[in-house]
Order: C-alpha cells, then sequence, then structure tokens
C-alpha cells in the first residue's frame, strides 16, 4: 500500500531551520506531485507548497515565500521542504501529500495520499 513517511521535525527556536523529509513507498513516484501541508492546533489544515513530478514547477503559500523551499529527489522517492528563518507562527503538525498529476489540486486539499504528519514546534 502507500505510504508517505515524513520525518525530520523537532523542537527550534524563532530564526532557527529544519528540513522536513518525506519518503514515499508503494507508488510511481513520478506519477505525482508532492506537497506540504500543516495544521495548527485549533486551526484548519492549510496548504504550505507544492512540486510537480519533474521538480520544474512549485507553489508556495504567502506566508513561507522566501524562507521555505520545496525540493524532491526522484532516485530516492523523498520530497522535502527546507524551512529557514523560523517564527513562532510556523508551529504545527506538518502533512506530506501526493497528488496525481493533473488530477490533484493543492490548493483545495485534493490530493491522493497524506502521510501522518511530524510535529514542528518554533519557541521564543
Amino acid at each position: 500500500q502507500v505510504q508517505l513517511v515524513e520525518s525530520g521535525g523537532g523542537l527550534v527556536q524563532v530564526g532557527d531551520s529544519l528540513r522536513l523529509s518525506c519518503a514515499a513507498s508503494g507508488l510511481t513516484f513520478t506519477s505525482y506531485a508532492m506537497g506540504w501541508f500543516r495544521q495548527a492546533p485549533g486551526k484548519e489544515r492549510e496548504f504550505v507548497s507544492k512540486i510537480s513530478w519533474n521538480g520544474d514547477s512549485t507553489v508556495y503559500a504567502d506566508s513561507v515565500k522566501g524562507r521555505f523551499t520545496i525540493s524532491r529527489e526522484n532516485a530516492k522517492n523523498t520530497v522535502y521542504l527546507q524551512m529557514n528563518r523560523l517564527k513562532l507562527e510556523d508551529t504545527a503538525v506538518y502533512y506530506c501529500a501526493a497528488g496525481r498529476n493533473y488530477l490533484s489540486n493543492f490548493a483545495t486539499g485534493k490530493v491522493s495520499y497524506w502521510g501522518q504528519g511530524t510535529q514542528v514546534t518554533v519557541s521564543s
């Protein structure tokens, strides 16, 4: 079955960096755009970033643009989220998602698979 396994979360301070990883298995990785969402306590899940199957196209939420970078390594079936200059408001559970090429809509959360999430906590 399809599995998306996130790693790399943790407790950091404001201004620090973290890199999240998501390892995918059970699917043809290049048939999927990949992305990240997050859910803060008491809030709805929100889109963070998306990358096309070949890495040529990326999209970011305004709140993370210029600070976060999404990338993927198709040979390793892995997608990454490099998070720099972290802020208190970046505290959330971060979820990896896979959306079938041309059939998904990351802006609305219409994706095929979700990971279990990894906690990122930014403290002052």
